[in-house]
């Protein structure tokens, strides 16, 4: 089976920048279309990007557009997620995803989840 672990979160100022990674074993990356989601406290957890399994194809939620990248390196196992001009709404607990199917920014294609890295923005 495939495991994701997810790395890069950290306090951030409002304005900058951050770079998540989430990191494949067990089973090959690019097989797989891979989902960033997040969830904040009290809130449900929502579909951020998602990438195709070739990195030809990408999506992101409206909130986000134009300040997130994600990206994959599938000769490393690892899909990123560049988040720039941060704003403390982004302050979330950050997951990656694994699909076999199609990207969607619900949560239930998705059949293998990491375990979450903390993003906080503050001054």
């Amino acid at each position: 089976q495939l495991q994701l672990v997810e790395s890069g979160g950290g306090l951030v100022q409002p304005g900058g920048s951050l770079r998540l990674s989430c990191a494949a074993s067990g089973l090959t990356l690019d097989f797989y279309n891979i989902g960033w989601f997040r969830q904040a406290p009290g809130k449900e957890r929502e579909g951020v990007s998602c990438i195709t399994r070739r990195g030809f194809s990408v999506y992101y939620v409206d909130s986000v557009k134009g300040r997130f990248t994600i990206s994959r390196d599938n000769a490393s196992n690892t899909v990123y997620l560049r988040m720039n001009s941060l704003k403390s709404e982004d302050t979330a607990i950050y997951y990656c995803a694994a699909a076999k199917g199609y990207c969607s920014a619900n949560v239930f294609p998705y059949d293998y989840w990491g375990q979450g890295t903390q993003v906080t923005v503050s001054s």
